[in-house]
């Protein structure tokens, strides 16, 4: 009589070191508008502060919109000059509301907002999947002499409060407020997520709401994790959870995003990574050949899992 040899089970793998820094990426040059353009807003529009955003010393230039042609992913809108941010509300359909919300931070460099393809798109989507889209249209340029993100965040911050202020007249659970954003929209969304605390002096009875996402969607992140990134320090146990997307073949390196997420997980933070063979840099929701273009189905299985869509 033979005796089946019991198998043997292998000890659960170790979390790796922390990461040393990445070096500093050269962006691409910025996808600069050919020609002016007008944006016609298809949601409500409000102001995101009650008078001059904090910190603002920069004098003020001309806002513009252009179309951009003959990028690889069809042509879009860039915003240019954003010096009154705003907030623009996408709200959930009643037929399909799930109650949950997520702030939309287009990419764009921390230079302009691609505004239509990085949050139009993006807030049309979630709308299918009964999620509230509030897209942020961040002050950028970055100001001269401030830290990356620095400013944005602050326009980050009180986006959240402001969702929550209004989450009854929204239709939205104040518990299940979302950021999300493609690459620096991205990074802006992981600098709220660290944060451990609000980066201006209360304007208003909004800014009495918390300002910490309760979780994050960083689609292709840029700056993540690099020598000189913020980020780096700020992963701690009280991080919003994440899910995490970008190609192999990406020009900022993907070892940026597991390097966030290996830092989620040793703080004990839920994080989901998603690394593509192939499919570059900004993509959007656009159409491709791809294997990245399938991003929406695992990142709608993962806001279901974790309880996010109710």
């Amino acid at each position: 009589m033979s005796k089946k040899t019991p198998k043997k089970t292998s000890p659960e793998p170790a979390l790796p070191p922390a990461a040393a820094p990445l070096p500093r990426v050269t962006p691409p040059p910025p996808e600069l508008p050919e020609e002016r353009a007008t944006y016609v807003p298809q949601g409500q529009v409000l102001p995101l502060w009650p008078g001059k955003p904090p910190g603002e010393t920069a004098a003020v230039k001309k806002e513009y919109t252009g179309i951009v042609r003959g990028y690889p992913h069809g042509e879009h809108l860039n915003i240019m000059n954003v010096w009154t941010p705003q907030i623009e509300v996408f709200p959930a359909s009643p037929l399909n509301n799930t109650g949950a919300a997520v702030i939309v931070c287009p990419g764009g460099c921390y230079k302009f907002l691609s505004y239509t393809m990085e949050g139009v798109e993006l807030a049309r989507w979630l709308n299918d999947i009964g999620v509230t889209a509030v897209i942020l249209k961040y002050r950028t340029p970055a100001r001269p002499k401030a830290k990356r993100g620095e400013m944005e965040l602050k326009d980050a911050q009180r986006a959240i409060s402001l969702v929550r202020a209004n989450a009854a007249q929204w239709g939205v659970d104040p518990k299940r407020v979302g950021i999300s954003g493609f690459s620096a929209g991205a990074h802006l969304s992981a600098l709220a997520g660290t944060a451990l605390e609000r980066t201006y002096d209360p304007v208003d009875e909004a800014d009495k709401k918390a300002c910490r996402p309760d979780f994050t969607l960083l689609f292709y992140p840029a700056y993540i994790f690099e020598e000189d990134d913020e980020v780096r320090g700020l992963v701690s146990a009280k991080t919003a959870p994440a899910f995490i997307i970008q190609a192999a073949d990406d020009p900022y390196p993907s070892e940026s995003s597991l390097a966030y997420y290996n830092a989620c997980r040793a703080a004990g933070v839920s994080a989901e990574l998603h690394v593509y063979a192939s499919g570059g840099h900004g993509y959007g929701l656009r159409k491709s050949a791809y294997p990245s273009r399938t991003w929406t189905l695992l990142a709608t299985e993962w806001l279901r899992e974790n309880g996010w869509l109710g």
